[in-house]
């Protein structure tokens, strides 16, 4: 049987369960998979999920001089290749847009992609619609496959709109995972109908429902147990999350944690310290989801500041939020792309507007009092989130789409 090759900027990666979840769940529906990365792993530790997997991984070199005799004996193949004249055609136009030599190293990492393509493979399905994508449509178009796309948060965002109307009007259709960027993706598209909105979604096998015995803790006593899960980026917000967490009521006690690694790790930690609050944070680094859940457990309140970037990066639907509310744990986040397709303020979580750091502040101290109405929202969230955001639906569409190409 033919199979689906599935584009990913690298593999396995800890911030990617929903990636994860979706491979693992098209091979329990018949799909085989090889998964194509741009690079090696780097995080400490794996999840469950990628254990379970049973796909073949192919790495593309992330960058040409890791292997330049590979690169060239793949560029040598495509030169010969009937199909090379219109894909090149491709690479000039978009080098001709952004002359980098990031652009370069696509059109070599799609030279490779193309010439070690198995020849079971009958489809490119990528995600990410960046870097990933201009590797997966040159190595399409070399190796005369067809393509289909998902796309997330970042790449959409962040990416230029010449790059974005040239990639959806040359894949043969698209999903994404929120109403907004769905919104968003077909007003550039010459044909709206190829981008479809399905929900990643989440396999709630393994989070537990909520617990019969509700937390107590008002802050009054026993430090009431905050948690966050998130990388230490500006997209997350951490910083305004400091300044409010600073700025609560001295009489209230309360201890943060934090899951995460990231490239402003030790800026946060910093700050923390300037504002006088180390001694009430833990920093856990990264962690495999089974201590995220462990953590979520233990916790009385969740809470993801999420914010717009400068470089226009923001959140889609964290899988996070969606964890954390499916055990019964309280949420507070923002009102920052489809987190209010997730959360209803009020009534299956809360949300405050982004960077707004005393709105932040006062709901805190609102929630870390107020224990019932913790409990309560905490209860709403899980079973708005377990009623609307399973994965299988989005799993079982995808399924379905590419069994009319295998």
């Amino acid at each position: 049987m033919s199979r689906i090759a599935v584009v990913v900027k690298g593999y396995p990666r800890l911030s990617e369960t929903f990636i994860a979840q979706e491979i693992l769940g098209l091979e329990r529906r018949g799909i085989p998979i090889l998964i194509v990365a741009l690079r090696k792993p780097y995080d400490p530790f794996i999840h469950e999920l990628h254990r379970q997997i049973s796909a073949e991984v192919l790495y593309l070199p992330e960058y040409v001089k890791d292997d330049p005799a590979r690169v060239a004996r793949a560029k040598r193949w495509a030169e010969k290749q009937p199909t090379y004249a219109a894909a090149k055609a491709l690479f000039d136009a978009d080098y001709a847009q952004e002359h980098n030599a990031g652009r370069q190293r696509r059109w070599a990492q799609g030279c490779v992609f193309a010439h070690e393509l198995p020849e079971d493979i009958t489809w490119i399905h990528t995600h990410y619609l960046h870097t990933p994508c201009s590797v997966a449509r040159y190595a399409a178009h070399l190796a005369g496959r067809g393509w289909s796309f998902s796309a997330h948060a970042k790449d959409i965002w962040t990416s230029e709109e010449w790059d974005l109307r040239t990639k959806l009007d040359d894949a043969a259709w698209g999903v994404t995972c929120t109403g907004v960027n769905a919104q968003h993706l077909k007003g550039l598209s010459a044909n709206p109908d190829k981008v479809e909105l399905v929900y990643h979604g989440l396999d709630f096998e393994g989070f537990p429902l909520p617990s019969g015995t509700p937390s107590t803790r008002d802050g009054s006593g026993e430090p009431v147990r905050i948690l966050s899960v998130g990388r230490a980026v500006e997209k997350k917000g951490y910083d305004d999350l400091l300044h409010a967490l600073a700025d609560l009521p001295e009489a209230l006690n309360w201890h943060f944690t934090h899951i995460g690694g990231g490239e402003l790790d030790e800026v946060l930690k910093t700050m923390a310290e300037g504002l006088g609050l180390s001694g009430r944070i833990t920093w856990r680094g990264a962690q495999p989801r089974e201590e995220v859940i462990k953590a979520c457990l233990e916790s009385d309140l969740f809470t993801l500041p999420s914010k717009l970037a400068k470089s226009g990066d923001r959140d889609g639907l964290p899988n996070v939020l969606m964890e954390a509310q499916s055990m019964g744990l309280c949420c507070l986040s923002t009102e920052v792309s489809a987190i209010p397709e997730l959360i209803i303020d009020g009534k299956t979580g809360r949300l405050v507007p982004p960077a707004d750091r005393p709105a932040l502040s006062s709901a805190l101290g609102e929630l870390i009092a107020k224990p019932q109405l913790r409990d309560t929202l905490g209860r709403a969230g899980s079973a708005h989130v377990r009623k609307n955001f399973a994965s299988a639906p989005g799993i079982d569409h995808l399924a379905e789409k590419f069994r009319k190409v295998l």
